[in-house]
């Protein structure tokens, strides 16, 4: 499949399509669940792929969280168009979306490392500082 698309800006419109693109990455465990009302609130900051005829082939969001630190979320590309690039340049848009807000680092939380990876991003944080998590939440 050879599709010509374009990155940019989520729309309202864009929404219903944002949720079915994810959802299928829910369902297997990729990706984590999110409600109508953080899309919304992700809007300004969601980005899209699509093609010539309006189908969201893609979508990445750039949740800033301070002048220090932005993430990377819900980055799903249909898998019809998988290889193709879409993925790549919706993580170069939301890194360059934090570059004109001036903020510091972007980070992923990933099961694609090697993806992430080719994009620039590495595990360590300057200074050999690591990011470490807990779970405060049962699992499902």
């Amino acid at each position: 499949m050879t599709t010509a698309f374009t990155i940019r800006a989520g729309r309202a419109e864009d929404v219903p399509g944002i949720i079915l693109l994810i959802q299928s990455y829910v369902d297997e465990g990729k990706l984590l669940a999110r409600t109508l009302n953080e899309i919304d609130e992700l809007l300004p900051n969601f980005f899209v792929a699509a093609t010539g005829d309006g189908e969201i082939i893609g979508c990445a969001a750039l949740e800033i969280y301070s002048p220090k630190l932005a993430e990377i979320r819900s980055l799903a590309v249909s898998r019809e168009a998988q290889r193709l690039g879409v993925g790549r340049r919706l993580v170069n848009a939301c890194v360059e979306r934090a570059r004109l807000r001036k903020v510091l680092e972007v980070m992923a939380i990933t099961s694609s490392d090697s993806f992430f990876q080719s994009c620039g991003f590495d595990y360590t944080l300057p200074g050999e500082k690591r990011a470490l998590f807990v779970q405060t939440r049962d699992e499902a």
